[in-house]
């Protein structure tokens, strides 16, 4: 077992031709819930069809003695477990940057890329899986929805997701729409630059920690301590930047996912592969 939700378990397994394999499963007490029964067969409709190196790709499921999802298997696990596991080598600047533009243009897939526009709904550390290479890929659709082309948002109730990265308009009016998401992704760019989790021990959100920073464009007091001086200034504050037009609290204010991944591209590969 290599992960537990309120949903089941997720599993690692291993094909016949040795390749490994994530096996998410719906608990025998889920699926006796119709609800959670629905989400996951909603995840399964959702993830189908998406294919980005950015996405965690689906290999197959089975309703066989239970419901059943297979993915690819990421060897690094979660961005989060990187950035907070003090048994593990703290990432580099480098690494950091790389998952930032890759999880932006993994996102844009998901808005634009796709067949049916997909909101995530839960885009978070945790959810954004790597490869061997620090590759990172999308992962967990379970509060992923649809939005029909016709339609500009969506009303959903109940309220879910994590708190800490819930976009104002959803948390306090239950509407959601691609700006939902790009909220989410601000506060994941100011945790991989601060190192720091969306909510502290004392309750404290990361965007609230955060704004005096990003007001004054304090780079010193932003980034994580970590680090020392081994990062791009230059790359530091244009993240920064993006971070903080993507967690403003109007959705009409934040930039779409195509003009982020616009901008990481331009101002951060560039970088990259220099």
């Amino acid at each position: 077992m290599v992960g537990k939700g309120g949903y089941g378990e997720v599993y690692r397994g291993v094909l016949d031709d040795g390749r490994a394999v994530a096996v998410k499963r719906l608990a025998p007490t889920a699926a006796a819930d119709e609800k959670k029964e629905k989400d996951f067969l909603t995840e399964l409709g959702t993830v189908g069809h998406v294919r980005h190196p950015n996405v965690s790709a689906l290999l197959g499921c089975c309703v066989d003695r239970g419901l059943h999802l297979v993915f690819e298997f990421s060897t690094r696990g979660s961005v989060s477990a990187n950035l907070h596991d003090l048994k593990l080598p703290v990432m580099s600047w480098k690494q950091r940057q790389g998952i930032a533009v890759g999880t932006a243009r993994g996102l844009r897939y998901l808005h634009k890329g796709c067949e049916r526009r997909i909101i995530h709904r839960d885009i978070k550390a945790s959810n954004i899986l790597l490869t061997a290479d620090y590759e990172p890929q999308i992962s967990d659709f379970g509060l992923a929805r649809w939005l029909p082309s016709e339609w500009t948002h969506h009303a959903i109730a109940p309220i879910e997701g994590t708190f800490g990265c819930l976009a104002p308009e959803y948390f306090t009016h239950g509407i959601v729409d691609e700006k939902t998401d790009v909220f989410a992704f601000g506060v994941f760019l100011l945790e991989l630059i601060s190192g720091r989790k969306p909510v502290d021990g004392s309750h404290k959100s990361l965007i609230a920690w955060a704004k005096p920073y990003l007001s004054d464009g304090i780079v010193q007091g932003l980034v994580d301590p970590r680090l020392g001086d081994a990062y791009d200034a230059a790359q530091l504050r244009r993240l920064m930047f993006v971070a903080s037009l993507c967690v403003r609290a109007a959705a009409a204010w934040r930039p779409t996912m195509t003009q982020v991944r616009t901008e990481s591209d331009t101002f951060l590969s560039a970088h990259a592969a220099s």
